[in-house]
């Protein structure tokens, strides 16, 4: 397969469960580059679990999401390995020596010291490491080798819950919004999508606290960046206006243009059209469209049929968290599964 086949976003038999509640079930599904893309079904079916595998709300509990071919998931590195166990070595080390602290000193002091000669501190290393080599408590070393052991599966079992995270999905090119909108209403809208910026800046801490002329430039950069999303999504002139105060529409709007802020390859949308009048269905409708003009691949959860056939090229369909049915608008709208599950059975038994 070449490099230009690779899917931009794949699922392989997505499974995931609640206790005894199957949400999702060998669900399969992948998004080309640049592809306008849709995931439907009635309430319940799995749609929201299936993107929350996707950006690391929830970890599936079998199956595999891969971006561009490379499981989502962090493999674990020799550079992951060798930082837990120098984390581990340290806290091994620390732990044993704090415990000791007094008989090392002391046994430093009284083997070094002769009056009026100068104190010499590698000498004093080489005392106290006699000292543990000589005393006959294995307890000494049994701190080192149990604060290694701790610190050691301390830090793998971190990397192993942070392995994948919103984070992670965030740094492979994967943004969304959600379908309850979630935006930081007392700021700006401004500073709404600034926020969305973080993970792709570059500022040092430092130069932050110290406000250099790189980190003031770069400010101005992400402002204008910032700006142009707004226009971009219809919000010109909102700039400073709080996201609370804005209507319904423009926050929904406004969500995209923080998810956007990213530099994301794909954006999942979940249920934008929700709660919008005719007017704002049509709007965003296009918008959609150039979004995907922009380079950017788009996968929806929708529930207005016209939005979804109108501009999906290709929708998956769910029920009871497992696939029914996929293809072209034109196929999924004919299979009679779909018709019964999700859009009715037109033929009357009565």
């Amino acid at each position: 397969m070449s490099a230009g086949d690779i899917p931009l976003l794949s699922l392989h038999n997505i499974t995931v469960r609640f206790g005894g509640l199957v949400a999702a079930h060998n669900v399969s599904l992948s998004v080309s580059g640049k592809q306008i893309a849709a995931v439907i079904g009635p309430n319940g079916a799995g749609k929201t679990t299936v993107f929350n595998c996707v950006t690391g709300i929830y970890a599936p509990n079998a199956g595999t999401v891969s971006v561009q071919g490379r499981d989502i998931q962090e493999a674990l590195t020799w550079h992951v390995l060798c930082k837990s166990l120098t984390t581990g070595l340290l806290c091994g080390t620390a732990l044993m020596l704090s415990v000791n602290a007094q008989s090392l000193w002391d046994a430093a002091i009284n083997q070094l010291y002769v009056y009026e000669q100068p104190f010499d501190w590698l000498a004093s290393i080489k005392a106290g490491a006699a000292y543990l080599h000589n005393q006959e408590y294995p307890l000494t070393w049994g701190l080192l080798v149990s604060g290694f052991l701790f610190a050691t599966a301390g830090s793998l079992t971190m990397w192993q819950r942070t392995r994948h995270t919103p984070y992670t999905a965030v740094r492979r090119k994967i943004s969304r919004t959600f379908q309850n909108i979630r935006l930081f209403r007392s700021m700006t809208a401004l500073d709404n999508v600034l926020l969305g910026m973080h993970s792709i800046s570059k500022t040092h801490p430092l130069a932050t606290l110290l406000r250099t002329k790189r980190f003031r430039q770069q400010e101005e950069r992400e402002r204008q960046a910032a700006l142009e999303l707004l226009d971009f999504v219809g919000l010109e002139g909102c700039a400073d206006s709080l996201a609370s105060s804005l209507p319904y529409g423009s926050q929904r709007r406004l969500e995209i243009a923080r998810a956007l802020a990213s530099k994301p390859l794909l954006i999942l949308l979940d249920e934008p059209a929700a709660g919008m009048n005719p007017s704002e269905m049509g709007e965003l409708t296009n918008l959609i469209a150039r979004i995907r003009e922009r380079g950017v691949a788009v996968l929806l959860i929708e529930h207005h049929m016209k939005l979804v056939m109108g501009i999906s090229e290709h929708i998956t369909v769910l029920e009871y968290g497992e696939k029914i049915a996929e293809g072209a608008p034109d196929v999924v709208k004919r299979d009679p599964k779909v018709i019964a599950a999700y859009l009715g059975d037109t033929h009357d038994d009565h």
